[in-house]
């Protein structure tokens, strides 16, 4: 499901085409099928709006879950820049070798974290993967051998910084998978199918028809289009701007 939610213009094309058949399916074939008694018109009206609703509140509730999801991306990444800013200080209580070696370090890892957040092809993404791996093991070593050599607790200070740069990386790259359910997608695909079934179903006046057929569909669609934007990290028109880690990157190549 996430292949297909990666891609909010897909998720616009493909819920406006099927909501828009399924509406098509509801005034033509169920009608013909089975036609709508008069008498049974205000209890039907009541099962679509319910459905509508219904709808909604799903919708609502995963716009909610997207956007969390999305603060939760934006926070990580200004405590991530946090981290690094403190450990490329705390690199001053290393012997001087050291923290010279640490920052270089420390300055090439940021502008691979401002990459991570900035790409969008996925095999350039596999490199910056393995170079910041890379990177966060020469930092750990170039922390680890100054520490064993002098196990104070000014040194400690430093190793305490690194493993919180290191950690803050992790909790980025969970908080990137940690997407809306494909149940969530399902559930909320399902319920929008039976809507503008029932919304086809249900109509009255063949000419008002064709304009509901268009309208509900293309609703709904937008309104699934900018839950998947904004839950995808890296497709689509709301993009997480790495501002912290940009601006940190800058101040280091100052220094």
């Amino acid at each position: 499901m996430n292949s297909i939610t990666d891609s909010p213009f897909l998720v616009l094309a493909v819920s406006f085409v099927v909501l828009w058949l399924s509406s098509q399916l509801g005034a033509g074939v169920l009608k013909r099928w089975r036609k709508l008694e008069q008498d049974a018109h205000d209890d039907f009206n009541v099962i679509l709006a319910a459905t509508l609703t219904l709808l909604g509140l799903i919708i609502g509730f995963s716009f909610s879950m997207a956007t969390t999801r999305y603060d939760q991306r934006k926070n990580l990444e200004e405590a991530e820049a946090n981290a690094i800013g403190t450990e490329y200080v705390r690199a001053d209580l290393l012997p001087a070798a050291d923290a010279v070696k640490v920052r270089a370090l420390l300055k090439n890892y940021v502008d691979q974290r401002v990459l991570f957040y900035t790409v969008r092809d996925e095999q350039q993404l596999r490199q910056i993967d393995i170079r910041t791996a890379q990177l966060q093991t020469d930092l750990w070593s170039a922390v680890l051998v100054p520490a064993a050599a002098q196990p104070t607790p000014v040194v400690a200070l430093a190793v305490s910084g690194m493993n919180d740069v290191l950690n803050s990386q992790g909790y980025t790259q969970a908080a990137w998978w940690n997407r809306i359910p494909p149940a969530a997608w399902g559930l909320m695909a399902l319920i929008a199918i039976c809507g503008n079934l029932l919304q086809g179903y249900g109509e009255r006046s063949a000419k008002a028809g064709h304009i509901l057929h268009l309208v509900l569909p293309l609703v709904v669609s937008i309104s699934f289009y900018l839950i998947a934007d904004i839950d995808s990290p890296r497709r689509g028109a709301i993009l997480l701007n790495p501002q912290n880690l940009v601006s940190l990157a800058e101040s280091l190549r100052a220094h």
